[in-house]
């Protein structure tokens, strides 16, 4: 590294520490490229650690667990009534989930000799990136990769400064369990963190734009949470649009489409989230940005620009911190003179809800679209000896074949432990898997896994 007053020299300057820029970082390192990570809060994780993923998760972990003492009443066990603590929670999830997982990774740079600045990062031009905030500096690099995120996106048309009225972030420190809550959005976020707060005491009415759940999703899939929902909320209000929000003494009041005026002591906005790609100089560069703000890029994670890569959320859909990941150690490969592309055939992707829903590749719905012909296999869970052990019989798991060769094209489960069993059904995509290999391969039994192997065998009966 070549130092000089404020300015250092590098082969590769990432922007953004969460997860497809540390994995980005850490390649880097591993194939002998000198790296610096700008991070505005100079700390490696990113949304997905701090704001997203992570405590969402954990939070989730304890809702669970409040669920599975309710539900072991129908076994005869009775625990009594539940008294929850939230300092302990937010000490739990802040220290013993969070922090823990980010001083693992400021180690991980440690030892990889990843140095990470903290303040803003603007691009000068395609060789140098001035640094903004508490360390202010210029960084002249050989490649940069952009890795800035996204953040939550706000109501459009609904402007209203009140601490009452919560993004995803803020409802995960947990100020308070606000006796009743209202979730604007029906989609993973907002499904999440109504099942944490329905659990924890809240009554949740959630208001959703379109006429489902989870749009996008398949109908099928998303049946059992409906359902599930159905009874943990207050209530469901679909094709609906929050069309005022304005604070009224202690208080918040809206107006939820034809069902009227309402109270409520909190709102969690949870529309969706935009990249981060504003403000940070993209346009003294060559990369281009299309009209959502997202990084156009090629398979092997390049801009239009040759020096400037960009992963993650902020290249667009689909925003998940596992396809972040991979683009980072995509880009860092190429950059390295490696022959590496991000050609992965499925990216599944995982609602944490009760129950859990997980899918990948091609939908029962795309390929309907497309008038693409498939064959689908399926197996309810009320015939799993393990799904009725657990006393969770709500569940399905679902297979998309080609009809002439039986290849595995797509796959879709809800249920118990849905995002762990979704890498099955990846690994089978990826592999050029049929149905017959999936049902010829013995899965223990009893357990849910064995789920893909029957659906798979009912093709072949």
């Amino acid at each position: 590294m070549v130092m000089g007053d404020l300015v250092q020299e590098v082969d590769v300057v990432v922007l953004g520490g969460g997860p497809g820029g540390y994995s980005a970082a850490f390649r880097c390192a591993e194939l002998g490229l000198e790296t610096i990570v700008v991070d505005a809060d100079k700390k490696l994780g990113g949304a997905c650690l701090f704001e997203g993923c992570i405590p969402s998760k954990a939070l989730l972990h304890v809702a669970g667990l409040l669920s599975e003492a309710e539900r072991a009443r129908e076994f005869g066990v009775d625990f009594g009534a539940p008294r929850v603590d939230l300092d302990p929670l937010r000490k739990w999830k802040t220290e013993r989930v969070v922090g823990r997982l980010a001083r693992g990774l400021a180690s991980v740079a440690k030892a990889k000799g990843v140095e990470v600045v903290g303040g803003r990062g603007v691009f000068e031009d395609s060789r140098a990136l001035r640094v903004e905030g508490d360390e202010p500096q210029k960084i002249v690099f050989k490649h940069a990769i952009v890795a800035t995120g996204s953040a939550p996106a706000p109501l459009p048309g609904l402007d209203v400064a009140s601490e009452r009225v919560m993004d995803s972030t803020a409802a995960l420190d947990l100020p308070d369990i606000p006796a009743e809550l209202l979730v604007i959005g029906g989609g993973y976020i907002g499904l999440e963190l109504g099942q944490v707060y329905a659990a924890l005491g809240s009554r949740v009415t959630l208001v959703e734009m379109t006429d489902g759940l989870l749009p996008g999703v398949d109908r099928e899939l998303v049946q059992p949470l409906a359902r599930r929902c159905e009874k943990l909320f207050a209530a469901i209000h679909l094709r609906t649009k929050v069309t005022d929000v304005r604070e009224a003494g202690d208080a918040i009041e809206a107006t939820l489409g034809d069902h009227g005026r309402a109270r409520f002591d909190r709102v969690l906005v949870a529309v969706g989230r935009r990249a981060q790609t504003d403000a940070i100089g993209l346009d003294r560069t060559k990369a281009a940005r299309d009209a959502r703000g997202f990084v156009a890029i090629d398979d092997r994670c390049r801009t239009a620009d040759p020096r400037v890569y960009a992963v993650g959320d902020a290249t667009g859909e689909p925003m998940l911190a596992h396809r972040a990941m991979r683009q980072g150690k995509v880009a860092a490969e190429v950059i390295a003179g490696r022959p590496s592309a991000f050609d992965n055939a499925a990216v599944p992707a995982v609602v944490f809800t009760d129950p859990e829903i997980a899918w990948c590749g091609l939908s029962e719905s795309e390929a309907a679209r497309e008038k693409r012909p498939v064959k689908v296999a399926k197996f309810q869970w009320a015939a799993s000896g393990r799904a009725a052990t657990l006393g969770r019989t709500d569940g399905l798991t679902k297979l998309i074949l080609d009809p002439d060769s039986g290849r595995v094209l797509g796959a879709g489960i809800v249920g118990a432990g849905a995002g762990e069993l979704i890498a099955e059904a990846a690994l089978a995509i990826e592999s050029a898997m049929t149905a017959e290999d999936l049902a010829l391969t013995i899965h223990t039994h009893p357990t849910l896994s064995e789920t893909w192997m029957e659906a798979a065998e009912s093709l072949l009966r």
